[in-house]
């Protein structure tokens, strides 16, 4: 399978990580390539607005295998409103698998949102391949999950999850990934409206302030209460005040559920963590939870 490597956000600050992550990609079967503007600098973006345009143009008229963002930060909310949607869309036709997180979650809910084609939620070149040995190199489950689902080969993911949902079962749009990027649409022409789906969730850097914060604003836009269910991944690298006194993760999902009769499920092991599922957005999914094990299948 053909995989090209691209910038459309952040600068990738350590070119040697992009290299480690060709070579593994390789090893997993594939003919993984890099765009030639993937290590372009401009401030903190992975080149100029103009160059990071064209390169997402030029992979979708080359219409590889796979379309992997080298990482996240920030850059696409710049971009969205000259994207050629229709040009991302027949990439899609053609049998291109987008595949990223973060800051990619724009273009994911924008292509979306546009022509109703799906991508894929999932690891990014340099963080999910590309790290040192001495970091932890490669995860294999994540690995392992990204090249099943490239391959057309993962129908399910499964994850333990709170008490009090065993015999749940909903089907509906999967879509969604990074909280604060989701959000940051509300208003925009860029975000699917989405009714009668499975939102799932996570996002790094946040307290948990501001993750309840940012649910609800979705929950009082009436996004949250037009799923049929949430499913909150990793939230993690935030650091705890002493103004919390005992108020975390747990007290604010506990929150959010008095606040809304639609399911939130936690657990998914999806975010910026090493080990990660690969997931389909804009793909229809069933959920169904047994005890406390937790399943999203699509066909």
């Amino acid at each position: 399978m053909r995989l090209t490597i691209f910038s459309p956000s952040g600068v990738v600050p350590d070119g040697l990580a992009l290299q480690r992550a060709l070579a593994r990609l390789h090893e997993l079967g594939f003919d993984a390539r890099r765009d030639r503007a993937a290590l372009a600098r401009r401030q903190r973006f992975a080149g100029s607005d103009e160059e990071r345009l064209a390169a997402i143009h030029r992979v979708a008229d080359d219409a590889p295998d796979v379309a992997m963002s080298t990482r996240g930060g920030y850059g696409l909310t710049r971009l969205l409103d000259a994207i050629a949607w229709k040009k991302l869309g027949r990439s899609v036709e053609r049998g291109t698998r987008w595949v990223g997180l973060s800051d990619f979650t724009a273009l994911q809910l924008g292509l979306l949102a546009h022509t109703g084609a799906g991508s894929w939620a999932g690891p990014c070149a340099t963080e999910g391949f590309g790290r040192t040995e001495a970091a932890g190199g490669v995860d294999d489950v994540t690995a392992a999950c990204f090249a099943e689902a490239m391959r057309g080969e993962l129908e399910a993911v499964g994850f333990r999850t709170d008490k009090g949902f065993d015999g749940l079962e909903v089907r509906g749009t999967l879509w969604g990934s990074n909280l604060a990027m989701l959000c940051s649409l509300l208003g925009t022409p860029h975000l699917p409206a989405v009714r009668g789906g499975v939102l799932f969730l996570e996002d790094v850097n946040e307290h948990p302030y501001r993750i309840e914060r940012m649910l609800l604003q979705l929950l009082q836009a009436g996004v949250l209460g037009a799923q049929k269910a949430v499913v909150l991944g990793q939230f993690d690298a935030w650091t705890p005040s002493p103004l919390d006194r005992g108020y975390g993760l747990k007290a604010m999902v506990a929150h959010l559920r008095s606040k809304t009769r639609v399911p939130i499920l936690t657990g998914l092991p999806f975010g910026h963590i090493p080990t990660k599922v690969t997931l389909p957005v804009g793909r229809r999914v069933t959920l169904a939870v047994q005890g406390q094990q937790a399943f999203i299948g699509w066909a």
